[in-house]
């Protein structure tokens, strides 16, 4: 007998509460394999070994998909970056600085799919409104956690504005080094150079 056929039978039988984080590991697998425009319902399917309708019944289609993948990732990526931030008390603030860089940077090594969905420069259409708002609660939390960073230095909220669009300015181009392969940079020596310098830039400490 056939082994494909009893793989697909019993994967079907999987409830859609189960199966959603399937879909969109198969989501996430197939964009970094073939970009976003890759991503298809069909595609889904046929990466988990089930019919159409069993990822109809996860969700409607594949605008729902990628949107509800980019809020995922958006909030594994969000961690990464919180820890490029030193604590508000520290040692070595800049050396602080070098590891947060380091620890956000293998991240991005480790999962650059991620990467590439919120901050990919050839946007779908269909992910234009995820893509602002994930944006959006990126820069929002990313600032709550400057204020205090920053209270020493009585910066206005305008300056705050602009700081935390610098930072993830610096947190970003930094993850586009990293995965172009004709770069060649490491995590951890990538880290000293942007690290140090956003350490200068924002003078904490």
């Amino acid at each position: 007998m056939p082994e494909p056929a009893p793989h697909r039978s019993r994967a079907e039988h999987l409830g859609p509460h189960r199966r959603r984080p399937q879909v969109l590991d198969a989501a996430l697998e197939i964009a970094a394999e073939h970009g976003i425009a890759g991503v298809t319902m069909a595609a889904i399917a046929e990466r988990i070994g089930v019919t159409r309708p069993v990822v109809y019944a996860c969700y409607d289609g594949r605008g729902e998909v990628l949107a509800a993948l980019l809020d995922r990732e958006t909030e594994l990526m969000l961690t990464s970056l919180l820890a490029a931030l030193p604590p508000q008390r520290a040692s070595s603030v800049e050396d602080r600085f070098v590891a947060g860089f380091c620890a956000f940077l293998s991240t991005v090594r480790e999962r650059p799919a991620s990467w590439r969905i919120i901050f990919t420069a050839d946007q779908d259409p269909v992910l234009a409104a995820a893509v602002v708002s994930g944006r959006a609660r990126l820069t929002e939390r990313v600032a709550t956690v400057m204020r205090p960073l920053l209270e020493s230095r009585e910066q206005s909220d305008r300056t705050l504005a602009a700081l935390t669009e610098v930072f993830l300015a610096i947190c970003e181009a930094a993850a586009r080094m990293l995965l172009d392969a004709e770069q060649q940079w490491t995590p951890e020596s990538l880290a000293e150079i942007v690290g140090r310098a956003a350490y200068r830039t924002f003078e904490i400490g």
